[in-house]
């Protein structure tokens, strides 16, 4: 991996919290909050000022601007919600680029295990430990939030113990 060990290790007791926020409220709400994206960006550039080297940083947001930029394509194209753009974009600064092809792969395995695991529980008498969640109720729609947020804390998991 191309992630430091120790960005992940800073990282990831703060962004883990802001991952199942935002997993939770995208099942329950069928939105990820603003404020969450607005926390994950904070803490990107509240570390990430201390743990990167200069040009490193720079290039990390400008991952956030592009990934920004592609997501309210996405999202005009009605491809993608809103708040999945922008927490996808918020994300971004995190991942080193050289792990995109790891990352990719592990969004892809997540999404299909989040969407099997949602669709399943939905059918299921578990659904009653949540019976207000939006999710449940919406037959096309799915909550990207819990995939998106999964993955995230996934991959700085990863790279605390597979680090460079």
């Amino acid at each position: 991996m191309d992630l430091s060990a120790q960005n992940a290790l800073w990282f990831a007791p703060l962004v883990w919290p802001i991952c199942l926020w935002v997993a939770w409220s995208d099942m329950a709400t069928m939105r990820i909050p603003n404020k969450a994206v607005m926390a994950l960006v904070l803490v990107f550039l509240g570390l990430g000022l201390f743990l990167m080297p200069w040009d490193l940083f720079l290039w990390r947001l400008s991952q956030l601007v592009i990934l920004l930029g592609v997501g309210i394509f996405l999202n005009a194209a009605g491809m993608v919600g809103a708040g999945d753009a922008k927490f996808a974009a918020a994300a971004a600064p995190f991942v080193a680029l050289g792990d995109l092809r790891l990352l990719l792969a592990l969004f892809a395995a997540n999404l299909l295990a989040a969407f099997v695991t949602h669709r399943l529980i939905r059918i299921s008498p578990l659904r009653r430990l949540a019976p207000g969640w939006e999710s449940w109720h919406r037959r096309w729609d799915f909550p990207m939030g819990l995939s998106l947020g999964a993955t995230l804390a996934i991959y700085l998991g990863l790279g605390i113990f597979y680090g460079s």
